[in-house]
């Protein structure tokens, strides 16, 4: 799913049209038009499009931009199209609030997540204070008091089987998360999906390092991969699973968690249909 929002200036009243024939409504997830009469005089129209794939987008604007000044250009209204490029990833999960940047207004996408920050970011996002847990006690901590920042939401995520402890009642709140660890935990609190095990080495088997994946991460990376959360080296498509994560790569995976929103995945196996009676 790609989304995208463009400004279509014209000048006094635009007029009503026919945009697309009945067939093309199957490459449109949400189409949202929004006319603003300006302070000039000038209106503009918002037109926020979310399209199936990158083609399906290109197509449907285009023809958007070529019908307008057509019909405008008939009653003599001149028009001008503008693109306003879609958000980047950094963008998205601040605007939608699943992080922050710095006091000093940076976002420090190079900086290596710890476990507590982790914790925090999972529970915001999968909104986990708002979940039923089985546990309505504390789960008592050595090296996590009371008076940790994190205190809450490291509970939380025990409570909810989100993340677990170490041993001697501990959780290493400073702890550096590895990419397969991370990427683990998301997938855990968004669902794992139970492929078939045939479709977890296909999955995995498309990236040349997937071999240093721990057993216990599998399927857990391989549902992070097909919804698309995890940043894959553009160039060796390696998942890199044991270097540290960082906040720009847990920014990517939230923004495509956010893009999974509007739309779910397909299946990624054949179901068979149940036989006749």
């Amino acid at each position: 799913m790609i989304g995208a929002t463009y400004d279509l200036v014209c000048w006094h009243d635009c007029p009503s049209f026919t945009l697309f024939p009945r067939q093309d409504a199957s490459l449109l997830r949400r189409l949202a038009v929004q006319v603003n009469l300006l302070a000039s005089g000038n209106v503009k129209i918002s037109v926020t499009l979310v399209a199936l794939h990158e083609a399906a987008r290109t197509s449907i604007m285009r023809r958007i931009v070529g019908i307008l000044p057509l019909v405008f250009l008939l009653q003599g209204i001149p028009v001008v199209a503008q693109e306003t490029a879609p958000l980047d990833p950094i963008e998205q999960v601040v605007a939608a609030q699943l992080m922050s940047p710095y006091p000093d207004g940076n976002f420090r996408p190079e900086r290596i997540l710890n476990r507590a920050e982790l914790a925090s970011i999972l529970v915001k996002t999968f909104e986990l204070d708002k979940r039923a847990s089985r546990n309505n006690t504390g789960v008592p901590l050595q090296d996590v008091p009371p008076s940790h920042w994190a205190y809450n939401d490291i509970q939380l995520v025990l409570k909810n089987n989100v993340m677990t402890g170490y041993r001697e009642g501990r959780f290493f709140p400073n702890q550096r998360v590895t990419r397969a660890e991370a990427f683990s935990i998301l997938a855990q609190a968004y669902g794992v999906f139970q492929f078939p095990e045939e479709s977890v080495t296909d999955l995995l088997s498309r990236h040349p390092d997937s071999e240093k994946i721990p057993a216990w991460a599998r399927k857990s990376i391989a549902t992070a991969l097909y919804e698309g959360f995890v940043n894959v080296d553009p160039t060796t498509n390696q998942i890199n699973p044991l270097e540290p994560m960082t906040r720009g790569d847990m920014a990517y995976a939230l923004s495509k968690y956010l893009e999974r929103q509007e739309s779910a995945a397909p299946i990624p196996w054949q179901v068979e249909e149940p036989a006749p009676l």
